[in-house]
């Protein structure tokens, strides 16, 4: 008989040490799971720099709109043949951010402008893309905050902002489409 309280003892003592061993896992699973799940950023957080795909098709010429990505402010705009050629027709060397308009605009698309919509001077946002806002002395964007001037290339050309709208990365996934980002 004393065999017998020793295989019961023993499978007393198997249960507990998994039972315990169990209990030791989900406990752990308790705390490591949610530990994991606060350290990856949150469905806000991953839209906030996640590409944009804009269409361009309601864009109409000689318009443009204003979107945010990362959250801040785009403006894609669609030229006129009228804004493009102005843009072409400016001497760079007289630039303060010397760049062509080749060099903001992607080749084969070059009606299509997109640039960042913070002024390069204070971060304000720049009026000329909403119908009726002025677009300063240059078919561009006018920042009213301190009378900075952009042309229809996005290229600072009169006022205190220092540089030219930046480019975002983007590229066109068709004719009438892109991605930001």
């Amino acid at each position: 008989m004393a065999h017998a309280t020793d295989t019961k003892s023993g499978t007393r003592r198997d249960f507990l040490l998994l039972a315990t061993g169990a209990a030791g896992a989900v406990a752990a699973g308790s705390i490591v799971v949610p530990l994991i799940s606060q350290l990856a950023p949150d469905q806000q957080t991953i839209a906030a720099g996640a590409p944009v795909d804009v269409d361009l098709a309601p864009i109409a010429e000689g318009q443009a709109i204003k979107i945010f990505w990362r959250g801040k402010p785009i403006f894609v705009r669609h030229r006129t043949k009228k804004e493009i050629d102005e843009a072409l027709a400016v001497d760079v060397a007289t630039l303060r951010d010397p760049q062509t308009d080749q060099q903001r605009t992607k080749a084969g698309h070059e009606p299509i402008l997109v640039v960042f919509g913070n002024c390069t001077h204070l971060g304000c946002i720049p009026l000329g893309t909403a119908p009726g806002e002025p677009k300063g002395d240059f078919d561009g964007w006018f920042c009213p905050c301190h009378g900075s001037h952009y042309d229809s290339s996005g290229r600072i050309r009169k006022g205190p902002a220092p540089l030219n709208l930046p480019v975002p990365p983007y590229a066109f996934t068709s004719d009438t489409k892109i991605k930001i980002g």
